[in-house]
């Protein structure tokens, strides 16, 4: 004998189409329009300089962002550290080469050679992280100790003493975050604006 089962009211009303997609196009109004809007506005009113990119400006234009290495070629100014990605933003990555590789050890010796060159300093005084690229290659800052082995260069370049450089590069020097994470580090792009701006104010 078969037993028949009576339909039930979710049998009859439950599921669909319908439904379906209008939870989804609730989500998708609420994830992918009213949820990133409000963040946008939020961080726009609390941290109106990273919202827009943490840019630098000098004489009213934009001259780059203090999260973003970029290379300077003229001998006023600082260098940053290499870059596997060539200083392009949209190629950021490491150069992913084994400290046993020969076409690293060939590039960092080289480097050397031209930071020897350049800042009339031993090779045993360069820091490492003037020979080195970040993980990222654009790393947009140097060690205290790569920052002062720069500082006569600067100085004799710009026509400045090496205390008004030096007190440049210790205003420039950013501390650990919250005192703890990190190590003290300089932002090479802001310490170069800074720099132009002192400059520009005594002439």
């Amino acid at each position: 004998m078969r037993t028949v089962v009576a339909p039930t009211s979710l049998d009859d009303h439950g599921g669909g189409w319908l439904p379906s997609l209008t939870f989804s196009a609730v989500f998708v109004v609420i994830c992918g329009l009213v949820y990133p809007a409000v963040a946008t506005l939020i961080s726009g009113v609390l941290f109106p300089t990273q919202a827009k990119g943490s840019l630098v400006e000098h004489d009213g234009h934009v001259v780059g962002s203090s999260l973003v290495a970029q290379p300077f070629a003229d001998v006023r100014y600082f260098q940053a550290r290499p870059s596997a990605a060539g200083f392009d933003p949209k190629a950021a990555s490491g150069s992913n080469l084994a400290s046993s590789n020969p076409a690293l050890r060939e590039r960092i010796a080289k480097d050397s050679a031209a930071i020897v060159q350049r800042e009339a300093v031993d090779a045993t005084r360069i820091p490492s992280d003037l020979v080195t690229a970040s993980g990222s290659g654009l790393d947009p800052h140097i060690s205290p100790a790569a920052a002062a082995v720069q500082i006569d260069r600067v100085a004799k370049a710009r026509g400045l003493s090496m205390d008004q450089v030096g007190s440049a590069v210790a205003a420039a020097t950013e501390a650990p975050l919250w005192g703890i994470l990190g190590k003290p580090r300089v932002n090479v792009l802001r310490l170069n604006v800074s720099l132009d701006e002192r400059q520009e104010a005594q002439q």
